[in-house]
């Protein structure tokens, strides 16, 4: 059975830095998101390695994961959110406690998804794709975002539905701050590789692409042993999004993940709109998505609001869902079973 957290009001949200933390100059984005949350009602607990930064991580490996353990064990903190992600998470997979985890929620994406794949398929614990710290720290929250707080208030049994966003970002626009942090102006649509209208339903499960991938043949990535323990054989909704990868890599990537069995006794596969997706000779994001379907003989959806270009729809890993895709609009429904 896979475990829920639940968000209580006011609860107290604990800040580390799994993968990347902060140097000097940036730490006046940390403030200004935690003072955010403040107002919001949650209290803040910020751990050392939030507030360093160097060569590629906030810190050492171990002291990484002890503060995470620390903040695990810690039953006054209901909630972790990492500031935001980075590049060398999985250093500090061996170091976790994993038979001690409390049921807490954990929420980022980008290389913080390497941490909430690995905790789910070891505890069954369910984790949340979705915001970074850093990405709250606006004035508003545009309504997608927003469904966070919702999402992570469901109690288990219950149910939560979200949408597709009116609009996405297509750029960063530093030097013109928007009240809610992000500038969306392009019209989001959901694709479909058979260009039809689409449904699937099964667990989720997924990430990054760029950085869960590197758990394929890991304890870390033991999906056959996730299915038989917590999810009793349900088939999986993978849901993917792409930070640099290039449409080659990107291949070799669900080649692999094929090749390992992830894909056995999948319902459909969801993936994030992304600005790489470089082609290369001729080939194509698109190219790479309609062989997968080719391959798998399973829905495909690609566009969605999930990853480095924003919005993006909080995901439950381990949550039932159903997904409907009509006309370009999405609507996800979880359900915590």
């Amino acid at each position: 059975m896979i475990r829920y957290p639940l968000l209580t009001k006011g609860a107290t949200i604990g800040i580390t830095a799994p993968s990347s933390g902060l140097s000097d100059e940036l730490h006046p984005l940390l403030k200004l998101a935690c003072s955010r949350m403040e107002s919001k009602g949650f209290g803040i607990t910020c751990g050392d390695t939030v507030w360093t930064h160097s060569k590629a991580k906030s810190s050492p490996a171990k002291k990484r994961a002890a503060e995470f353990n620390r903040m695990m064990r810690d039953d006054e903190i209901g909630l972790i959110i990492p500031p935001w992600g980075g590049e060398l998470l999985i250093e500090i997979l061996e170091e976790l406690d994993f038979e001690h985890m409390s049921a807490k929620w954990i929420m980022g994406y980008s290389d913080t998804s390497v941490l909430l794949f690995a905790i789910t398929l070891q505890t069954g614990i369910a984790t949340a794709h979705g915001a970074n710290l850093i990405d709250m720290r606006g004035e508003d929250q545009d309504d997608t975002t927003a469904m966070w707080q919702k999402v992570l208030a469901t109690e288990a049994g219950g149910s939560i539905e979200q949408h597709s966003s009116a609009k996405y970002q297509k750029e960063w626009q530093f030097h013109n701050p928007s009240p809610c942090i992000f500038h969306l102006t392009e019209e989001t649509s959901w694709r479909t590789i058979s260009e039809q209208n689409v449904s699937m339903s099964g667990r989720l499960l997924g990430g990054c692409v760029d950085v869960i991938r590197h758990l394929v043949g890991t304890p870390y990535g033991d999906v056959r042993g996730f299915m038989k323990q917590y999810i009793d054989g349900d088939p999986i909704v993978w849901y993917f999004e792409n930070c640099e990868l290039s449409t080659t890599d990107l291949r070799r990537s669900f080649v692999q993940m094929k090749l390992a069995g992830w894909f056995e006794h999948c319902a459909g596969i969801l993936i994030g709109r992304s600005s790489a997706n470089h082609p290369v000779d001729g080939y194509t994001a698109e190219d790479v998505y309609r062989d997968l379907y080719d391959e798998l003989k399973v829905p495909i959806v690609y566009d969605i609001d999930c990853g480095h270009v924003p919005p993006q729809i909080t995901l439950i890993n381990g949550a039932y869902a159903e997904v409907h895709v009509e006309d370009g609009k999405g609507t996800i429904t979880q359900r915590f079973l």
